[in-house]
């Protein structure tokens, strides 16, 4: 049953603009605002780039060309110096119509009389401007994490002789080196920039000239487009152009591995800290409200929680994408880009200062050999000592843990060791150097670093490790670069080929 509304309660307003319909209002210009700084100048370029193509392909009459192309050369300078304002007034409805109404007035003609998307869709110039946003913002959170995995692996080959206490399911485990987890350290993050270089390969890929999904009866050219806009290739599926997402799920999900990998070194980092194992800079702290002598590394607090919200990012493209058909879709097109388009910049602020606590990490106090051992985290090395003597594993294992679980290492005595030995089945009384080995191998953590086997916490082999990582960084920083000066070249010669069209040089 209907109940009618009671006048004296106030209705909330659907709208906050009169002049705009409940959808413009509550999506359409929000979504304008969102994207229009991020899509516009990749538009601009794109339709340069366009216009110049069906020009000297005979499609588009000279005349009209040079028209267009000084009208897009000035919006684009309206765009580099910052001077382009983005403004949503209902009589647009996004930002591709956008352009052509700036376009239109910027030429002194009607929009009915633009070519600009003559040949040309909606459709391959989203999937296209998208691409170009994204790629620069790849190349930006690219050459941050490889700058960190060298920066990494100096501290690396810096603290090869650092020791520490290792954990493992957060209790004290092995003996290990604060240059043996950062090798590490830098090992994952080389493993994500070659991921985000394979993505950049992936994502160079133009789909401009694919229109809305099926070409264009016209005789247009997408390889000198997509060389004009600095990609590596045009498309093969005209379809797939328009339509496909892999790019953008691979992204997501890279964005979210860089941030989720420093967020757990991050935790790392803040028990270090607690131990006074290392310095916690000042920089990257708050001071304590009431409390004079606090001084609180909440940086590392923010770092775990902005992986969490880039890993929400990443589920959300995840599925708005999977909500989609396999055709040009808002779902798996538009409406994802917010959160790579928010994932990337907030990565870049993350390996900003992922990589300035790289930068600032110094040793404190260091566990003495006394507190390793008293950790138990030299029983392992006892273990295989006795193991090395011809005690089966298992039982060398069951020994040991029975000591452990009766006295702390240091505390050991000849007699226990021989009754550890005996409840196992093993007269040591007839061996006193199995049980002098018992007592001495758990007793010097510091052999670790003498360790030669490669990816080891021995200090040479962190050394190699880190050398090997820097020579890699290296190499990727040279591959990120070059990517960057392609787009860059491609972009400086499509400007210059502009600017002759605009005077008639064709």
């Amino acid at each position: 049953m209907n109940t009618p509304t009671d006048p004296s309660m106030p209705r909330p307003d659907l709208k906050d603009q009169e002049n705009l319909s409940i959808y413009w209002d509550n999506h359409l210009r929000d979504a304008f605002y969102e994207a229009a700084p991020h899509i516009y100048p990749g538009m601009v370029e794109a339709s340069l780039a366009h216009v110049l193509m069906l020009t000297r392909q005979g499609i588009l009459p000279r005349g009209r060309g040079e028209v267009l192309m000084k009208g897009l050369l000035t919006l684009w300078a309206r765009t580099e110096s910052g001077e382009q304002a983005y403004v949503f007034d209902g009589s647009v409805e996004d930002p591709y119509y956008f352009l052509e109404q700036q376009l239109a007035a910027e030429c002194g003609i009607p929009t009915s009389e633009l070519d600009v998307q003559l040949a040309r869709s909606r459709n391959d110039l989203d999937a296209g401007v998208f691409r170009m946003v994204l790629r620069r913002q790849l190349l930006d959170q690219a050459a941050l994490v490889v700058q960190a995995a060298n920066d990494a692996a100096v501290q690396a080959a810096a603290n090869a002789d650092s020791l520490i206490i290792g954990f493992t399911h957060r209790r004290p485990a092995q003996p290990t080196t604060i240059g043996h987890v950062l090798a590490g350290l830098s090992e994952a993050m080389l493993s994500q920039a070659k991921e985000m270089l394979s993505i950049y390969d992936e994502l160079n890929v133009s789909p401009l000239g694919s229109a809305a999904f099926t070409g264009t009866d016209l005789p247009i050219d997408p390889l000198m487009v997509g060389e004009l806009t600095g990609f590596d290739s045009s498309f093969t599926s005209s379809y797939e152009a328009v339509a496909g997402a892999e790019h953008f799920m691979r992204l997501a999900a890279v964005q979210a591995r860089i941030t989720a990998t420093g967020a757990r070194f991050a935790r790392v980092l803040l028990e270090w800290m607690t131990f006074k194992w290392v310095e916690t800079p000042t920089a990257y702290t708050q001071g304590s409200s009431i409390m004079p002598q606090k001084k609180n590394p909440v940086v590392l607090e923010h770092m775990v929680s902005m992986a969490g919200v880039t890993a929400a990012d990443m589920a959300a493209t995840y599925a708005n994408i999977g909500s989609a058909w396999y055709e040009d879709s808002n779902n798996a097109t538009t409406d994802v880009q917010k959160h790579l388009w928010r994932a990337g910049e907030r990565v870049v602020r993350f390996m900003r200062m992922m990589d300035g606590l790289l930068l600032d990490l110094k040793v404190l106090q260091l566990p003495d050999r006394a507190e390793i051992v008293a950790s138990g985290a030299t029983t392992t090395a006892v273990a295989e000592a006795l193991a090395a003597r011809g005690i089966p594993w298992r039982t060398a294992h069951d020994v040991v843990g029975r000591l452990v679980r009766a006295d702390a290492p240091a505390d050991w005595t000849a007699d226990g060791v021989a009754k550890a030995f005996a409840d196992a089945g093993i007269d040591a009384g007839l061996d006193e150097e199995l049980v002098a080995t018992t007592l001495s191998a758990g007793q010097q953590p510091e052999l670790i670093l003498a360790r030669t086997q490669d990816g080891s916490p021995g200090s040479e082999a962190v050394r190699r490790n880190a050398a090997e990582s820097r020579q890699r960084a290296d190499d990727f920083g040279r591959d990120v670069q070059r990517r960057r000066s392609q787009i860059d070249s491609a972009r400086e010669r499509l400007m210059a080929a502009a600017a002759d069209a605009g005077r008639g040089h064709w």
